[in-house]
């Protein structure tokens, strides 16, 4: 009898807002579904930038958020948003998630149970942070088999590394086991010789870790959340789905060895 490859959980996760995770998580998601993998895609932002991909902000219809999940217990209930896809949108009410579970017991292992019950419907399963260093990012950290962090090639983010080693440092020292296993360079541009040295320096100071395909600067890519959400049905000679087509294959023949 076959044994069934366990679901990989993956947080993508960066404090410094503006790196292209909500892009990377979308695009990874939908190219994994494409690959005939079962995705679930989990919105932890407040601001619900990757809810928004596949539900119009204005549609008032009733749905079983994220909030509603870790802050009222209520049972996850996916939507399912493609063929392969399904997604447990945001709210705003995710705002209150650092002063509502601060006080739980067993705060940062919430997400992890959650997950628990339904991990078994999913290959994938894939955790778009909020941009800070705090308890629902912790959650992430602790509920996943991997964290990739998205960045762009330049200095500012390259410094902001040093301070997402020290926080999973700490907890290590706490008994958890997280560590970085995937950085994605994003926003590249290979005319800008600041974007050709940082990318020389990631991949000089994390090696194997950096994945070797890049998401290039791309216009398609900004109009691509107005458009549906899938760069490779909406631009597919662009850069951009050209780009995750390669990156998304990395990330599957990485974690399905």
């Amino acid at each position: 009898m076959t044994k069934k490859k366990e679901t990989k959980v993956i947080a993508f996760a960066n404090h410094k807002g503006g790196v292209g995770k909500t892009t990377c998580t979308v695009g990874i998601g939908l190219g994994l579904s494409k690959l005939g993998q079962k995705v679930l895609l989990v919105d932890l932002d407040t601001q619900a930038n990757m809810t928004s991909f596949f539900i119009d902000p204005n549609d008032e219809t009733e749905r079983v958020t994220i909030a509603d999940i870790l802050l009222h217990q209520q049972p996850v209930h996916p939507y399912t948003v493609r063929e392969n896809l399904d997604l447990v949108p945001s709210s705003l009410e995710m705002a209150l998630a650092e002063s509502v579970l601060i006080s739980r017991i067993s705060r940062e292992l919430i997400l992890e149970h959650v997950l628990e019950d339904i991990k078994g419907q999913y290959d994938y399963i894939l955790l778009d942070c909020p941009p800070a260093l705090n308890i629902v990012t912790t959650n992430a950290f602790i509920a996943s088999t991997d964290t990739y962090v998205p960045l762009t090639a330049e200095a500012l983010p390259l410094r902001g590394m040093v301070m997402l080693n020290d926080y999973l440092e700490g907890l290590r020292t706490n008994g958890f086991d997280v560590k970085i296993t995937g950085i994605i360079i994003n926003r590249f541009n290979n005319r800008k010789n600041l974007n050709k040295a940082v990318e020389q320096s990631i991949r000089e100071e994390y090696g194997d870790i950096v994945f070797k395909s890049y998401v290039r600067e791309n216009v398609s890519l900004a109009e691509v959340p107005m458009a549906g959400g899938d760069i490779t049905e909406y631009a597919p000679a662009s850069n951009g789905a050209l780009d995750f087509t390669a990156l998304t294959q990395e990330v599957f023949d990485r974690t399905r060895k």
